[in-house]
């Protein structure tokens, strides 16, 4: 780890990160929706969404495919928050339908800093307790090369490396229970956190002894919550919890702005306007003086 992460945190070495990096899955919402889902449409949709929520943000993460050009070109991202690109495909690929994240060096640092980026997000769908098979690659292995190689080629570039790791079920696991989700989120973070990326965004791993296990097993890694889409006052919840237990601040989208996806036109801008960023404004101000500074856990406080 060493590159500053100033430019997505507030003064206070805190993070406040709207997430719209959604492609194949923000086309499927609008589908589901009924509402047209070509390209112009998705990045109409970034746009509204940056343009409503971008002021209240310490930093913006979206990609380069539909999200960034736009809303640089229109101006609908504020001054004060710095962009994050979205590095990772969309949809990943996979092996025999097993996620098995590969990482382009063309969709690297330059990449992003070609789209305006000052940090690279890289999105890691990946099961760490996969066994490997004989006669299969083995696909945990490879999850941990491919970000080692971004974080090493970010720090080439002088441009910060966030990872969002994923947990994913095995082949024919119905579900994951309670215990089995905190393991596996946990030891997650801490396989990616040995590689030494800049930050981490972190699944809810169910509580808030998860919380304090993740803050220490990622050592002087920061973390940051992420919202998987979760009703927004749960998701207030868990983000408290989570910076109470030693997180630096969330990177979320859809607790925010969630149902805008059902809405066009100048109803979908209201609703951004008044209640989606109401909720950012209202959990931007529950998190003051909460959380460790990103500064601090990088110098190995606790």
């Amino acid at each position: 780890m060493g590159n500053s992460l100033d430019r997505i945190a507030d003064a206070a070495g805190r993070f406040a990160i709207l997430a719209i990096d959604q492609r194949d899955s923000l086309r499927t919402m609008l589908a589901k929706a009924g509402l047209p889902n070509g390209d112009a449409d998705l990045s109409s949709f970034k746009v509204d969404v940056i343009d409503a929520l971008s002021p209240l943000a310490t930093g913006v993460l979206t990609d380069a495919e539909y999200g960034a050009g736009p809303a640089r070109r229109s101006g609908a991202l504020a001054v004060s928050a710095g962009l994050l690109i979205a590095a990772d495909r969309s949809p990943q690929p996979k092996w025999h339908g097993e996620p098995r994240p590969e990482y382009d060096p063309g969709r690297g640092p330059e990449y992003v800093a070609a789209a305006g980026g000052v940090a690279l997000k890289f999105l890691v769908r990946w099961r760490p307790d996969r066994p490997a098979r004989e006669g299969e690659p083995d696909l945990a292995a490879e999850a941990v090369e491919a970000v080692r190689r971004v974080v090493e080629d970010c720090r080439a570039h002088g441009m910060p490396a966030v990872i969002e790791p994923l947990v994913a079920k095995l082949p024919g696991e119905q579900s994951l229970d309670a215990a089995q989700t905190r393991r596996l989120v946990v030891r997650s973070a801490q396989l990616l956190a040995e590689l030494g990326p800049d930050l981490l965004k972190l699944e809810w791993p169910g509580d808030a002894d998860g919380c304090k296990e993740l803050t220490e097993v990622c050592g002087n890694v920061p973390w940051a919550l992420l919202s998987a889409g979760v009703p927004y006052e749960r998701f207030v919840e868990r983000v408290l919890t989570a910076m109470d237990a030693g997180a630096s601040g969330y990177i979320a989208g859809r607790a925010f702005w969630g149902e805008a996806a059902s809405l066009t036109g100048e109803a979908r801008r209201e609703f951004l306007r008044t209640t989606a960023a109401e909720r950012m404004r209202r959990l931007n101000a529950a998190i003051e003086g909460r959380g460790r500074s990103w500064r601090e856990v990088a110098k190995g406080g606790r």
